[in-house]
C-alpha cells in the first residue's frame, strides 16, 4: 500500500482517476480527485470527486442515488493516475447511461468481441430495462412486467423438464439456457444480482462443509 503522500497530483491538485465496473471491468468514467475528496472517497467506501467546472467536490449519487461502491483504488507506476474499481448503483453517467463512454469512434473489424460470462450478459439485460431498446425482446419482457416474466420462467421449466424426460443431451442444454435467461430477466426486475446467488450458495457450502466436519469428529 502507497501513501496519499506519494501520488503526484499536477498543478491544479487534481489526478485522474478512471472509473471501473468490478464485475464487467467496464470504465464507467474519468473523473478528477484532489487530495481532500479522495480522502473522502476512502473514508465513505464511495467515490467522491472534484468538478474542474464548477470548482467543488461532488459526491457521486449524492443527488441521483446512483453511489459508486469503492472495491479498490490503486495508482499507475508513475503515481499520476488512478484506477477506482466499484460496485454502482445504477448509471454512471449524467445522461443515464450505463457508462458516460458510448460514443463509438472506430472499431477494428477483425477484433474478437467481447467474451461471454453472466456478468456480461447480466449487465445487457440491466442495459435493456433502464436503456429501452425498440425491437428487443428484453425490453418487450421488462414492458409486459412481472406476471409475464414469471409466465416465461414457468414455460421454460417445463420445457426443461420434457427434454430431460426425453434424454435429450442437446435439447435440455438449449432449454435450460432458455430458462437461466428468463431467470436473469426476473432477478433484474426483482432487483437481485448475481452475487446475492454466489453468497447464498457459498454460505450453504460453509454450512455443508461444517456439518461434515461434525460428523467426523463424532
Amino acid at each position: 500500500m502507497i501513501n496519499i503522500d506519494e501520488l503526484k497530483f499536477d498543478e491544479k491538485g487534481l489526478i485522474p482517476a478512471i472509473v471501473v465496473d468490478r464485475k464487467t471491468k467496464r470504465v464507467l468514467t474519468l473523473a478528477y480527485m484532489n487530495r481532500e475528496s479522495l480522502e473522502i472517497s476512502i473514508n465513505k467506501g464511495l467515490t467522491c470527486f472534484f468538478s474542474r467546472s464548477r470548482q467543488k467536490l461532488w459526491l457521486k449519487g449524492e443527488t441521483s442515488g446512483n453511489y459508486q461502491h469503492i472495491v479498490s483504488i490503486v495508482a499507475d507506476c508513475d503515481k499520476d493516475a488512478l484506477t477506482v474499481e466499484v460496485d454502482p448503483d445504477g448509471p454512471a453517467c449524467h445522461l443515464g447511461t450505463t457508462s458516460c463512454f458510448e460514443n463509438p469512434v472506430w472499431e477494428n473489424p477483425d477484433a474478437k468481441t467481447e467474451e461471454f460470462s453472466l456478468d456480461v450478459l447480466m449487465k445487457l439485460i440491466e442495459g435493456r430495462k433502464t436503456e429501452k431498446k425498440e425491437g428487443s425482446y428484453t425490453t418487450y419482457l421488462f414492458e409486459k412486467g412481472i406476471d409475464k416474466i414469471l409466465k416465461k420462467v414457468g414455460e421454460e421449466c417445463t420445457e426443461v423438464i420434457i427434454a430431460g424426460k426425453a434424454d435429450d443431451k442437446a435439447e435440455t442444454i438449449y432449454e435450460i439456457s432458455d430458462l437461466v435467461y428468463h431467470v436473469m430477466v426476473m432477478m433484474v426486475e426483482m432487483g437481485i444480482s448475481l452475487d446475492d446467488i454466489k453468497n447464498e450458495l457459498a454460505s450453504r457450502h460453509v454450512i455443508d462443509h461444517k456439518v461434515k466436519q461434525e460428523k467426523m469428529t463424532k
